[in-house]
């Protein structure tokens, strides 16, 4: 019975229909109805009106969309009239409105004989459960109080009537009342998420039972939902349901229920990323299941692949466990390389696929390359040593089968794993090599094209070794590929080349040019565009590897992109053309601008043409252009100043580009957006976040450039610098949609700072504004970015800012002291990680698993490189505001007590340094440290790990330079330590010979500048000659041999009577180059001076050393 005036149905009827009108322009004015004369004036009416039309319609059509409309308007947001704060629209209704909708909605839910419009029902009742659950109002039993006359209070109103009525649904005798009960749980599984364990297993157990198949598997979507809601320590609960869950799927298998198979699967797939180990006792049944369905051709392709990604899950997510099963890497190796000859069917002759022009047809949804990815995926997360040998027992019969399809694949296999078996790989690179080089002859062109393919990749992941040790396999066998009957293989063969190009050093490329160049011209006279184009981006790398040699090619191909670039070319070439402007500039760039004359401002001229006559948004030309224009930049570099009014401006237009954002309302919307190329949905609150990439992307982009522009120009680019660092860097720093963007805006502040400086003068009042708006933005950012990769991206920034201004007065006392506070929630957080991974720790150690996931290393390295920056930043407050930091640094002092006596090497290395800078930039006054460092500093000469060692030995030289009187004892008591360190077993190592050098710069410091406690002197200085040569450490050098230039001056005994060790030390440090400028002027003279002293025969001594060395050293010595 309707509760609403008579009126009210007929409109609401008539809406419903104009909403759903063919007729854009009926649906559009019924729009504008709906929110100005419904939302906006009467939402109380809107919303029960549309529940009892749910309850009430005789047409299941209507029923159902009020139901979805109800949805989409319940969680459209505006203004609370009690609060004026923005809420979802149905918290903001007056509470008997709400009151009223909830029963409704319930009655409609349990009396709905439809399926769909059930289902619909279902969904409006899940979204209000869920504006319930995440304000964090309870759905439990107890009596429901609110406000009378307005909207919700969060923690005081409740619906209990909502979990009673699912759970006497999830009991119903009628099946479709049974999986809506569960489909509800799915999507809002706070409602149960408070719910005593019992209940919820007993409820999950009987769904899992279900005489119903629909029904399980609504159990089990529900049950994934609401187990990864909670949290790790109550999952741990759930583990038991497991066996029922698995004991679902194989009568479903057995029916050849594809449908319904992949829906249990992607469920276990979810499961399986939230917690891999409860499946652990059921692991090898689920394995071999799995299996058959990968290789049951029966079913469906979509869930055999589905199968085969809930295995990938698990070498995702647990591969010890993967490992330890004696089938599973076997198993999943055949079956991936099985469906990796499903290619090409109906095909075999490859003659459509060679028609093809489409490149990058879209074949995700294919066999072969669910195989092919799943392969990268094992090989990186099972690694070499488990995949290896069971891919290998298959590749070698698969390059002899005389089906193409099998060489094809095998190919694929070493193209996909190679990544990830890098390591053992690359000692086997001939073996490989003797597989793959063969294939690039194969009669089937698809095997040549995947030939191509494997050398591409194989360039890339043994970047180096294949270039240096392999060019003369690879590079005589693939060029002449490029001559290929088919397009689509001479495309591909000169792809390859691009990986191969690209990492190629121009020594290894300079005997190929002249082949290489001359079939890659040959490609430019294709009648296949896309082969034109391929043709010109890896004449384009050719050119950047190849830099000036690449100048003998010059005035064959510049005339060439010239004329290509001059036609004027309709919209199917304009790619062709952004590829000869690539191409062009590039070429620019190798040869500079002296080789260039007349034609790079020619050039220049041509590009500005081009961009002018740019009119369409989605042109490729455009985004070349920028790139281009910056190459241009670095060829003419000043001359260069002349065109930035005309490029800057709409690279600043891209930099400062907005986020595009949407707030996708309904399911229609969100298939829309899936559809489009350069968005990411993001997930929030039932709602789904659209944002759009590409933007993103070209955000990015054009702020790298602006760095490239501002490094370059410096002074000459000063007219944009102050609107770019305000409208675009600063805002940057903060702009949380795209990590790359922040980066690229953290790389230019720097940047920035230094033209403006070199253009005002560090005094003027403009940069002293700039600096100050700058620093302020930067501190704060320093607190506030949540990213941890990022965030010591921002340190970086912070410290070359710094280092751009220098002097004393470059940090006032509050500055100094934000950022101590910065960084003491920095170091707090870093604390709960270590924290948090010697748990996780401690449970694979519990679970029998040793090594830690890739993840858990990847979070490692990044914390190792924050601490890294941190200290960065310290060192430079410290160098240019020296004690003046003090006050504001000991805050933190509980935090380098901790460190510094940490049993983690990382963070005893983070505290030795910045006791280091203390020790350096504070003088006597470091003393008042004192009780914080001695202890710790002698720990650390001491330690085990040489990069500890070495910021100790340091350290302790750096205190008897600059430390005082106050330190004279220490450094005097520290002399025997730092002998122990050269004289370690091992010490001359490459690990550990920079602790050594430091050790022996660190002994000649004390003797230099605080010998007064130091016991027998001239025995020391004995020892400490045989402490010789520094031939590493290009800072540790200088202060041991100016100790040793000053000891030959005295004409010490000590080094009279080890005159020729001294000598041939001296050479070696020549020789090594540790030694610059006026130190090495000087011990040179002391060289010659002690040849004469000491009586040496320096030819003698010379010719001890390698012929390139006594050059260097004899026209040194003159």
């Amino acid at each position: 019975m309707s509760v609403l005036p008579p009126d009210v149905h007929p409109a609401l009827t008539q809406l419903l229909q104009a909403l759903q009108s063919p007729d854009n322009v009926a649906r559009t004015q019924a729009e504008e109805e709906l929110n100005s004369g419904w939302v906006a004036s009467r939402p109380e009416i809107l919303m029960i009106g549309l529940v009892e039309q749910i309850q009430g319609s005789e047409d299941p059509a209507i029923r159902s969309y009020a139901a979805v409309l109800f949805r989409r308007m319940a969680m459209k947001t505006r203004k609370d009239p009690a609060t004026n704060e923005t809420r979802e629209l149905f918290t903001t209704l007056q509470a008997d409105a709400r009151h009223a909708t909830q029963t409704k909605l319930l009655q409609a839910l349990s009396s709905e004989a439809d399926g769909n419009v059930r289902n619909k029902i279902g969904d409006a009742v899940a979204e209000i459960a869920r504006q319930y659950t995440d304000d964090g109002r309870l759905l439990m039993a107890g009596h429901a109080s609110g406000v009378a006359d307005g909207g919700m209070i969060p923690g005081k109103e409740q619906w209990p009537e909502v979990l009673g009525a699912l759970f006497h649904a999830s009991q119903s005798t009628d099946p479709g009342q049974r999986e809506t009960a569960f489909r509800i749980f799915e999507t809002t599984p706070g409602i149960i998420e408070k719910q005593h364990e019992s209940a919820v297993l007993e409820a999950f157990m009987k769904g899992f039972k279900d005489p119903e198949v629909s029904v399980r598997l609504a159990a089990v979507a529900a049950f994934s939902s609401f187990f990864r809601s909670i949290t790790k320590k109550s999952q741990q609960k759930y583990y038991p349901l497991i066996p029922e869950i698995l004991n679902i799927l194989p009568p479903i298998k057995e029916s050849n229920d594809s449908e319904q198979l992949t829906k249990g699967l992607i469920a276990l797939i979810e499961l399986a990323e939230a917690a891999p180990k409860m499946f652990k006792n059921q692991f090898h049944d689920l394995v071999q299941f799995s299996i058959q369905v990968i290789q049951d051709k029966d079913l469906e392709d979509s869930t055999r692949q589905n199968a085969l990604e809930l295995m990938a899950t698990f070498a995702d997510y647990a591969p010890q466990m993967c490992k330890k099963d004696p089938s599973y890497t076997e198993s999943m190796v055949t079956q991936c390389l099985s469906l990796m000859t499903d290619v090409g069917i109906d095909d075999d002759d490859a003659e459509e696929w060679n028609a093809s022009e489409d490149l990058d047809l879209d074949e995700s949804d294919m066999n072969h390359v669910a195989g092919e990815q799943c392969m990268d995926r094992l090989a990186n997360k099972l690694g070499g040593q488990a995949l290896l040998m069971p891919t290998f027992g298959w590749l070698p019969r698969m390059m002899t089968s005389s089906a193409w399809r099998d060489r094809h694949a095998a190919l694929m296999a070493i193209s996909a794993i190679s990544e990830g078996c890098r390591e053992l790989m690359e000692g086997e690179l001939d073996k490989v090599l003797d597989l793959v080089v063969p294939a690039l002859q194969d009669p089937h062109p698809r095997v040549r094209w995947a030939g191509c393919n494997a050398l591409g990749q194989m360039s890339t992941d043994f970047a180096g070794t294949m270039q240096t040790k392999y060019h003369q396999i690879v590079l005589p066998n693939i060029i002449p590929v490029l001559n290929s009957a088919e397009p689509r293989v001479q495309s591909h063969a000169a792809a390859a080349l691009v990986n191969f190009c690209e990492e190629a050093e121009k020594e290894i490329l300079t005997p190929y040019l002249d082949t290489l160049l001359e079939n890659l011209l040959n490609l430019l006279k294709s009648p296949k565009r896309f082969v034109q184009e391929q043709a010109l981006s890896t004449i384009a790398t050719v050119a950047d590897s190849a830099e000036e040699a690449f100048s003998n090619y010059y005035s064959t191909l510049m005339p060439l992109l010239f004329s290509v670039l001059e036609k004027e070319q309709s919209k199917e070439y304009r790619l062709l053309r952004a590829k000869a402007m690539e191409c062009a500039t590039l070429i620019a760039l190798a040869v500079g601008q002296k080789r260039m004359g007349p034609d790079a401002a020619a050039l220049v001229q041509l590009l500005g043409q081009i961009q002018q006559n740019i009119t369409d948004a989605d042109d490729p030309q455009s985004s070349y252009l920028l790139h281009c224009w910056g190459r241009m930049c670095r060829v003419l570099k000043k001359d260069f100043t002349p065109y930035l009014p005309a490029v800057i401006p709409p690279l600043m237009e891209l930099a400062g580009a907005k986020a595009d954002i949407q707030l996708l309302d309904d399911d229609e919307q969100v298939a829309q957006i899936e559809n489009e190329e350069g968005w990411e949905l993001v997930p929030l609150k039932g709602k789904v976040i659209g944002i759009r990439t590409s933007t993103l992307d070209d955000k990015h982009m054009a702020i790298e450039l602006i760095v490239i522009y501002a490094q370059t120009l410096q002074a000459s680019f000063e007219p944009f610098v102050d609107e770019i660092m305000r409208k675009i860097a600063l805002p940057g720093l903060a702009f949380f949609f795209h990590d790359p963007v922040r980066i690229a805006s953290a790389k230019a502040v720097p940047q920035l700072l230094s033209a403006y400086k070199i253009a005002h003068g560090i005094s003027s009042p403009q940069f002293a504004a700039l600096w100050a708006e700058t620093l302020d933005k930067v501190l704060e950012v320093l607190s506030t970015e949540p990213a941890i990769e990022t965030l010591a991206e921002m340190y970086q920034c912070f410290y070359e800012a710094v280092e751009v201004v220098g002097g004393k007065n470059t940090l006032s006392a509050n500055q100094m002291g934000t950022f101590i506070e910065s960084a003491r929630s920095v170091l707090e957080d870093y604390q709960q990680r270590v924290r948090d991974r010697a748990q996780e720790a401690a449970d694979r150690v519990q679970d029998g698993e040793e090594d830690a996931s890739e993840e858990v290393l990847f979070a490692i390295e990044d914390d190792q490189s924050l601490l890294s920056d941190m200290n960065k930043a310290f060192h430079t407050i410290f160098k240019h505001q020296g004690a003046s930091f003090l006050p504001a640094w000991e805050r933190l002092l509980p935090f380098y007590d901790a460190f510094i006596t940490s049993a983690e090497p990382t963070q005893r290395q983070w505290a030795l340094c910045i006791m280091d800078d203390v020790l350096e930039f504070c003088g006597p006054q470091s003393w008042a440290y004192s009780p914080h460092i001695i202890q710790p500093l002698i720990a650390g000469v001491r330690d085990d790990v040489p990069a500890n060692r070495q910021a100790a030995t340091y350290g302790v030289g750096v205190v008897a330079q600059r430390g005082g009187e106050a330190w004279s004892e220490f450094v005097a008591a520290a002399v025997p330590e730092l002998f122990h360190v050269v004289q370690r077993p091992g010490a001359r190592k490459d690990d550990d010979v920079f602790a050594t050098e430091n050790a022996c710069a660190s002994i000649a410091k004390i003797l230099h500048f605080n010998a007064a406690k130091v016991a027998n002197v001239q025995q020391v200085v004995e020892a400490w000659v045989e402490t010789l040569p520094v031939v590493n450490d290009e800072e540790a050098a200088p202060y041991a041999y100016s100790f040793l230039a000053t000891l030959i001056e005295q004409q010490n005994p000590a080094v009279l009577a080890k005159g020729a060790k001294c000598f041939t030390d001296i050479c070696l440090a020549l020789d090594a180059e540790t030694l610059q400028g006026q130190t090495a002027s000087r011990i040179v003279q002391a060289g010659k001076n002690l040849v004469q002293i000491a009586q040496l025969d320096a030819n003698a001594l010379l010719s001890q050393l390698p012929q390139e060395a006594q050059a260097t050293v004899r026209a040194m010595f003159g």
